[in-house]
């Protein structure tokens, strides 16, 4: 995704203060498995968690970010995507649309996001994503995500290693069975670095 690697993730902590994400602070571990760690975290003024996924990935960051640029490329590796486009993009900033798949009977979502990129002088790359319900009409076949902050942040390590922490808090919108909303919130973060590992490492 041209745009959204020049845009965001979904970014250095600290660009986050003014964000929902700010008001996560109580993480907690719930899954460790292959490498990968997730966390979760209650929200202020939320009934949905934010998770938290950390994994060192055998790569290095223009690799992970050439993967995260090619925006279509990218669906099949994150997790329940059914299809996502660049719809605009512009110096540090980019616009993605992406439509999610949802288990019966849930109706599927689809969402869109301002991604912005911040190439820091250390060589880490952190890339920040809001949600922008307004920015398209309602599609009557999918219900919008209504609220959507969150980060990718790639931090190189030892020699050809680079820790990824991808970080998200949504308001997916409608009416999501609390089955699902517990179930999304590990299997997202989990599932879509798996996935991002398994490409760069070419598994």
């Amino acid at each position: 995704m041209k745009g959204l690697t020049r845009v965001a993730a979904f970014c250095g902590l600290g660009i986050l203060a003014a964000s929902g994400l700010a008001r996560a602070e109580d993480w907690q571990l719930v899954k460790d498995e292959e490498g990968i760690r997730v966390y979760l975290s209650a929200v202020e003024g939320s009934k949905y968690k934010a998770y938290r996924g950390v994994t060192t990935i055998k790569s290095d960051v223009a690799r992970l970010r050439a993967l995260q640029d090619d925006v279509q490329g990218s669906c099949p590796w994150i997790h329940a995507c059914a299809g996502q486009m660049l719809l605009k993009h512009e110096g540090v900033e980019s616009w993605v649309y992406t439509r999610f798949e949802m288990p019966w009977p849930v109706t599927a979502r689809d969402s869109i996001l301002r991604v912005v990129t911040q190439v820091n002088a250390d060589g880490s790359l952190v890339r920040k994503m809001e949600g922008l319900p307004q920015y398209l009409p309602l599609d009557k076949d999918y219900v919008r995500v209504s609220s959507l902050q969150g980060y990718w942040s790639f931090v190189p390590k030892s020699a050809g290693e680079v820790e990824v922490t991808y970080q998200v808090h949504t308001e997916p919108g409608g009416s999501v069975p609390s089955w699902l909303a517990n179930s999304f919130v590990v299997d997202a973060p989990f599932n879509t670095l798996q996935g991002l590992r398994a490409k760069a490492e070419g598994r």
